[in-house]
């Protein structure tokens, strides 16, 4: 998938649909090429709405975006970071799970003032 470019909302919801059942508990996990694909499309279309540098959002081993406007880092860890695994990361983009129980049930950490995506949480076009 290249990475230059905009991303349409139809390639993200192209990307997301074939992880839904998995994500409701209704099927296998997909291969991680799928997987794959769904997180980086929608990491990368959360990074494109909510342009900026102050906030890491990391999905290891898949992606790791900047996004949110504000102070930006230019060397080493960024203060304000955001990481999970694609599973959660992936219900928290299809709105299938909230920030605050993501949090409270420790499935992400976020550090720093700005790493809040609550706000941004569901992408619109996969609600």
């Amino acid at each position: 998938m290249p990475a230059a470019g905009p991303i349409p909302a139809e390639e993200l919801r192209a990307a997301v649909d074939p992880v839904r059942a998995w994500l409701a508990g209704g099927a296998e996990q997909p291969p991680r090429a799928v997987v794959g694909v769904a997180v980086k499309t929608s990491a990368r279309w959360l990074a494109q709405q909510v342009p900026g540098r102050s906030v890491e959002l990391r999905v290891p081993p898949h992606v790791a975006v900047q996004c949110v406007p504000g102070p930006r880092h230019t060397r080493g860890t960024p203060p304000n970071v955001v990481e999970t695994d694609a599973a959660t990361w992936l219900r928290l983009a299809t709105g299938a799970l909230d920030w605050a129980t993501a949090v409270a049930e420790g499935k992400l950490t976020a550090s720093g003032n700005r790493a809040d995506l609550s706000g941004h949480l569901p992408l619109r076009p996969l609600r």
